[in-house]
């Protein structure tokens, strides 16, 4: 915990010196501890105690205040939870939950007035014993199935007395990866942890030279090189018709981003019937790119295909280039191999979904991700503005939207804001009732500055961006930006289900103007529901006319962003995914339902049906085309909508949902893959404590991403998301060579759970975004049987090529320079004192330490000892996180020596001195924790 300045006298401090001739313990008991003072730390302990079902955890809360004690009654800890404690869950768990607590004198609850979603409340109750100063007290609590991920942890804990106002209490998780009780979920998870050793046995892919084909990502259909380079730079001259005007602006400011000199010409121009494949058609956005002696000539069957090969150009250029521009060196000019490279995209949609429902992202990170999209070949942009924990763009006419609903807050009766949703609020700014926050990321991540190459407690500590919008005038120029680059904006309102902040955000202007025009809800409705999340209260309601007249209002104004942007309105995403069970439930208590006529006797799947044919129809006055979620049109009914594509997503291998992409495709629908199993990027990277993100459908790296198989899907089917063998049932639908055509294409989905800040996003993104560039964009997807030579390529094209070019990539038009792509850990084993060590991409330094204090580059087999840290380097200089080989695993009782590594609950220390059989980490003198 990072200390305080010492010239600050603290409310702790000033009461103890006032009370210095009081004895302790009045002393104590006449303050409470400096919120600032505490620690509460989670830990999941045993996930056997109920299979499945719950698990058992720790909470555990230090005081480390000198002179205060956490009382036994008069204070409430608030914190967001994932899993809930199963003490507010109804029935027999619940009661064994409710018991567990209250035996130690706790209870816990949801802590809003509205009783609805992820914030709860833990309070001390008959019995609890107070915490006296300097002490540790550990809680065993129940929580809702598993948590093997610290990301899983409960974030955003804060603690009020006697109903004050609540203040920020540091917190961080710990899962020890060596104790099968923390990381087994239950008896059917057969992953293993990821250790050095598994790693070491699975980098397999040897260093190969690269052809200029393969070393760009996407692959082209064709590249040859000639021999020798051609010298380029920001003052080429570049020649284009009036029609290329922009892309030819987007070139000349990439280069001059990159070189400041003049070099050899280069000209653009289209040829509507460029034929790159040979088949005797025009290619749709095709290209060709000629680099001779003379210059570079780019020829695109339209304006995108001129762009793509813009950015095969900039991926032409050396990292070395790039390097000296982000170090503010610029080369007078940069050279590019002379070569010949055509190119074409299998499909025409290749999209990239980003919710920033959950956690806001500034306008500069997505304008960011939209010019990395463009540089990977990517073509639609799906932006999720909506979702239960926020609503994100401004709404002329319906300030609420954004004065309520894109704001989230310690507020417990919502009446300003959507209360503290996934441990967050305000980010670590103030006006959101919490005091005493952090103030920088690094203070929030308890003294360490976060590197963002995996899990950082200071996600606990309420970094997020939880409240956030976009004004209008920042839509329009997203759009304009996107449209530069060919990239078209498909906004997500996503309705009925996940729209508690629209609906929210509406009660309060009725309770306000009480002026029903755009009411979301029915009052009287007695119906129950509860969703994924555990929102009891987020439902549109289908049977009220202002419903409609919301939507249809809400719409419209989007579309004239589209128009005032210049940009045409192609498609509105319609959402629907997720409504709350069960079906039978859906409005059916609902007055407003039995009083209209067109809703009077119908179920809910028919009340379903009717919103979204009506949304449907609104949609499409003001947009060309809708889409949504695969949960709209379900095949096993016969609705469908006109103008929509599905985007089927819940393929996990078992859910009995494996065809539907297929079923809809042959069927004669546009479908939009969205497959959870490869295309989630925010889902963990693998079963390592410290990767973030969910695992509920699958581990999604990027091998999931790149041996994706769009029209064969089950050849992907060979895990289960438990590490269980699958094998493809022969009864799910296959895609015929008619239902093949309806394939519009993939997209990739980057959820916001966890995606607390850009760096996270980009991590989460990158290197996984580049495997669905590939397979959205090249033509040639390798069979199954191809994939493992195809894989070892494309391992060595990120580690020699495309992580360099990333390390150092500036993006057109906007800020900052560099990726924060994940850097892969390596593996390694020792062997009678000997390291062996390697990296998943040939390219990539490694290095290696045997004290934890200095690091040698590793270049072979060396001499160690019995342990050692390993990590992987950058070209940028950044490090992967630190592999442990050989470490000791800490024992209560054992003697290690000075300078011994040894790894206690996840966490790696160094023994300073003989051991005393006293706790890693304590302030004994006799641990060191690794940073």
């Amino acid at each position: 915990m990072p200390k305080r300045p010492a010239a600050v006298l603290t409310a702790a401090a000033l009461t103890a010196a006032l009370l210095v001739a009081v004895p302790s313990s009045a002393a104590s008991a006449a303050c409470n501890p400096d919120p600032r003072d505490l620690m509460v730390t989670y830990q999941p302990i045993d996930h056997t105690v109920a299979d499945a079902s719950y698990h058992l955890a720790r909470l555990t809360i230090d005081n480390n205040d000198s002179s205060c004690t956490l009382g036994s009654a008069g204070w409430a800890l608030y914190f967001n939870g994932v899993r809930q404690p199963t003490a507010v869950l109804a029935g027999e768990v619940g009661d064994i939950g409710r018991k567990q607590l209250a035996a130690q004198g706790l209870a816990v609850a949801r802590a809003d007035a509205a009783q609805s979603g992820d914030f709860y409340a833990l309070k001390p109750a008959d019995g609890f014993k107070a915490i006296a100063p300097g002490e540790r007290r550990e809680i065993d609590i129940y929580f809702e199935v598993w948590a093997v991920h610290k990301s899983d942890a409960p974030s955003g804990w804060t603690i009020a007395y006697d109903g004050g106002k609540p203040a920020w209490v540091p917190a961080k998780s710990l899962l020890d990866p060596n104790d099968p009780k923390q990381t087994k979920a239950f008896s059917g998870d057969k992953r293993p942890v990821e250790t050095a050793a598994t790693r070491y046995a699975e980098n397999t892919s040897p260093k190969l030279d690269l052809t200029l084909q393969q070393s760009l990502v996407p692959q082209p259909l064709s590249a040859k090189s000639s021999g020798g380079t051609i010298d380029i730079g920001g003052k080429s001259a570049v020649t284009a018709p009036t029609e290329l005007s922009r892309e030819a602006g987007y070139l000349r400011s990439a280069l001059s981003d990159v070189a400041r000199g003049r070099g050899a010409p280069i000209s653009l121009s289209v040829d509507p019937k460029l034929d790159v494949d040979g088949d005797g058609k025009a290619d749709a956005e095709g290209y060709k790119l000629s680099a001779t002696a003379g210059g570079v000539q780019i020829v695109g069957t339209d304006r995108a295909g001129v762009l793509y090969g813009i950015q095969t150009l900039r991926q032409l250029i050396p990292a070395g280039g790039y390097k000296a521009a982000a170090r503010g060196h610029r080369a007078l000019t940069v050279g590019v191999p002379q070569a010949e490279i055509a190119d074409a995209p299998l499909f025409g949609y290749r999209g990239l979904h980003i919710d920033v429902g959950r956690h806001f992202e500034s306008k500069q990170t997505i304008l960011k991700f939209l010019d990395l999209m463009s540089f990977t070949k990517l073509n639609r942009l799906h932006l999720g503005v909506t979702n239960d924990e926020g609503w994100r763009l401004e709404i002329p006419g319906l300030p609420e939207l954004t004065d309520f609903g894109s704001k989230r807050a310690h507020d417990l009766q919502e009446k300003d804001a959507l209360h503290q949703g996934m441990g967050s609020v305000n980010d670590l700014g103030g006006g959101d009732g919490v005091t005493g926050k952090a103030r920088n990321e690094t203070e929030a991540n308890l003294g360490q500055r976060p590197a963002y190459q995996g899990y950082e407690n200071n996600t606990l500590n309420f970094v997020g961006k939880g409240s956030g919008h976009y004004t209008v005038r920042d839509f329009e120029e997203i759009l304009r930006f996107a449209a530069e680059r060919h990239i078209e904006v498909i906004p997500e309102l996503n309705f009925p289900a996940h729209a508690r902040a629209a609906v929210q955000s509406m009660e309060r202007r009725y309770q306000k103007t009480n002026d029903a025009t755009y009411r979301l809800l029915d009052p009287e409705d007695t119906s129950k529901h509860t969703s994924v999340q555990y929102y009891t209260d987020n439902l549109a309601n289908p049977c009220l006319g202002s419903t409609y007249t919301f939507l249809n209002k809400v719409v419209s104004e989007v579309a004239k962003m589209y128009g005032r942007a210049g940009v045409p309105f192609n498609r509105l995403n319609l959402g629907g995914d997720e409504p709350p069970g069960p079906p039978a439930g859906w409005w059916s208590g609902s007055p407003a339902c039995k009083k209209n006529p067109d809703t009077t006797g119908k179920s809910g799947e028919q009340l379903k049906e009717l919103f979204f044919s009506r949304y449907n129809d609104i949609a499409q006055k003001h947009a060309k085309t809708t889409a949504g979620w695969e949960d709209i049109t379900d095949p096993t009914h016969e609705f469908r909508l006109k103008g929509f594509a599905a985007l089927p997503w819940q393929n996990v291998w078992g859910w009995g949902r494996e065809d539907w992409a297929y079923r809809f495709a042959n069927e004669g629908n546009p479908v939009i893959l969205a497959h959870a199993t490869n295309l989630y990027m925010d889902l963990a990277y693998n079963k390592d404590p410290d990767e973030p993100g969910y695992y509920w459908a699958a581990l999604v790296d990027e091998q999931s991403t790149f041996t994706y198989q769009p029209y064969n899907v089950y050849a992907n089917a060979t895990e289960d998301r438990w590490g269980n063998p699958v094998t493809p049932n022969p009864n799910w639908t296959k895609l015929t060579p008619e239902g093949k055509k309806n394939i519009l294409g993939i997209e990739a989905q980057l959820w916001a759970e966890n995606g607390k800040t850009p760096g996270i996003r980009e991590y989460q993104a990158f290197p996984k975004l580049l495997g669905v560039a590939e397979r959205a964009w090249n033509r040639n997807t390798p069979t199954p049987e191809k994939m493992g030579e195809a894989w070892n390529v494309f391992n060595n094209t990120l580690g020699q090529k495309t992580f360099p070019l990333l390390s150092f990539y500036k993006p057109v038009g906007t800020y900052g320079a560099g990726v924060n792509y994940r850097i892969p850990l390596p593996g390694a084993k020792i062997s009678d004192g000997t390291l062996t060590a390697n990296v998943r991409n040939p390219g990539l330094a490694i290095e290696y330490s045997t004290d934890g204090r200095t690091w040698q580059p590793y270049s072979g087999p060396v001499k160690v000892g019995a342990a050692a840290l390993t990590r992987t380097r950058s070209a940028d200089g950044r490090t992967s996180r630190i592999s442990p080989v050989g470490v000791t695993g800490w024992q209560s009782g054992d003697s290690y020596r000075p300078g011994d590594l040894v790894r206690h609950q996840g966490e790696l220390f160094r023994a300073t001195r003989a051991r005393s059989g006293k706790e890693p980490g304590r302030t004994d003198g006799y641990w060191a924790l690794l940073q």
